[in-house]
């Protein structure tokens, strides 16, 4: 039996339509499979579709899924997702939930800035793993020199949910020039196959913004590039208080993302260092821009 589904259409880490992050966002009223779930965010097209649920353990449930497979974790997918429940009346005057994902329970937190929805969520712990690829054949896959790559910074593989090689840049011009070649990158991030990309600096276009990062997809997402990424923006607050900034016990700073692809959107920062554990949060609002139809056979 064919039916439709609705799909809810964010963009998160902006306010303004068309923006920052596209997300689907599914309310699940009837049970969905994995298999139709990666039906509909394949059909839906963009880097990732959640798809909220009840849960046994938490407020909701989310499951992130990108148009070639599922994932543990998506930050602007997370938001947008809440941004909805939020803001349709479904959590009621919740200011404080909790949120189950594939790497756990995390705590959510909304709050109104200049009448603006913010919505912080906790991450995971953040890991790092050190890459021992080529440097030259990693710099070839975005399209840029080495002398781009900023060696007196670590490059590492992070993750606070999903795993992304975070690579220092030297100065703004080279994120204008970057041409991703996703098909090679397994090839070249030998330690981890299925990690997607994001190259930073702390070089930056906006005033009050602290850092400039694009982000590039695993191949074996089905996408080439994420505009606004939470996840990746979340890890970076770890990776200042590790690599960049040892003696500082916290920071909260903003990441501009998405200004060459014509997708600017900002996302808050916090990192917290206590002894030997680094909490990591993210903050965000978002906006709803259309609702969405897929047949669902």
């Amino acid at each position: 039996m064919k039916s439709h589904i609705t799909v809810y259409h964010y963009d998160a880490f902006s306010n303004i339509p068309n923006k920052g992050n596209p997300a689907g966002v599914v309310l699940c009223e009837v049970p969905l499979t994995e298999h139709q779930m990666q039906i509909i965010a394949y059909n839906v097209g963009f880097n990732e579709t959640v798809f909220i649920m009840k849960s046994d353990m938490a407020d909701v449930k989310l499951k992130y899924f990108t148009p070639g497979h599922e994932i543990n974790l998506c930050g602007h997918a997370t938001i947008a997702s809440l941004y909805c429940l939020k803001t349709r009346g479904l959590l009621g005057e919740k200011d404080h939930i909790l949120i189950e994902t594939n790497v756990g329970v995390l705590a959510i937190s909304f709050s109104n800035e200049n009448t603006k929805l913010l919505i912080e969520m906790n991450q995971s712990s953040p890991m790092f793993q050190p890459f021992t690829g080529d440097l030259n054949r990693l710099a070839q896959t975005l399209g840029i020199s080495i002398n781009d790559i900023d060696q007196s910074k670590p490059i590492v593989y992070g993750s606070t949910g999903t795993w992304t090689l975070l690579i220092p840049i030297i100065q703004l011009d080279a994120f204008k020039r970057m041409i991703p070649r996703n098909n090679d990158f397994p090839q070249v991030l030998i330690d981890n196959p299925r990690a997607s990309i994001h190259p930073f600096s702390l070089e930056t276009k906006n005033t009050g913004t602290f850092m400039h990062a694009r982000h590039f997809s695993s191949p074996f997402s089905g996408t080439i590039e994420d505009p606004v990424t939470g996840t990746a923006s979340a890890v970076m607050g770890a990776y200042y208080l590790t690599y960049i900034n040892k003696e500082s016990d916290h920071t909260t700073f903003i990441v501009e993302q998405g200004q060459e692809i014509g997708r600017d959107g900002r996302v808050i920062v916090s990192a917290k260092r206590t002894n030997d554990k680094i909490d990591v949060s993210i903050k965000g609002t978002a906006v709803f821009v259309k609702e969405m139809y897929i047949l669902l056979q």
